[in-house]
């Protein structure tokens, strides 16, 4: 199973800032990667507070033996969240960060990633296709 967890403000994926984001849902786009990928469980999990995330990942990466990777946008945390970051560290399976934003093109604050540097990688400005790639990435990782 590989788990994704969005963050704050992704819950309005389709209406919030569709030319930066895009007009599709995250559920239209998730159940379009589920049909792409029907060999792999693929739970969803999206929150706008830190600490449900983080207890998220604890859940996921110290609790779950089925959860073999994590995806992880976490939308603004990731320019400041140390305690997401230390989560994110705390446990030994591989998280890789998806912007849906080419986050180096945007605003100074948008441009390095706390959380960023303690995943396996990061995939920006590739709009959800960056959720499939990351899909590819750990199906052919395991």
């Amino acid at each position: 199973m590989i788990a994704i967890i969005n963050g704050p403000n992704l819950n309005l994926l389709g209406k919030r800032e569709p030319e930066i984001y895009g007009r599709e849902t995250f559920q239209s786009f998730l159940k379009k990667l589920r049909e792409r990928f029907p060999d792999i469980a693929i739970e969803y999990f999206q929150s706008n507070c830190e600490g449900e995330i983080i207890s998220k990942i604890h859940e996921l990466g110290c609790e779950n033996p089925d959860c073999k990777a994590i995806i992880i946008n976490p939308g603004a945390y990731s320019h400041y969240s140390y305690a997401i970051a230390d989560a994110i560290s705390s446990i030994e399976i591989p998280v890789v960060e998806v912007h849906i934003s080419n986050i180096a093109s945007r605003e100074d604050f948008r441009k390095t990633s706390v959380t960023g540097s303690r995943c396996k990688g990061i995939i920006s400005g590739f709009d959800l296709e960056g959720y499939t790639m990351a899909v590819s990435y750990i199906k052919s990782s395991l």
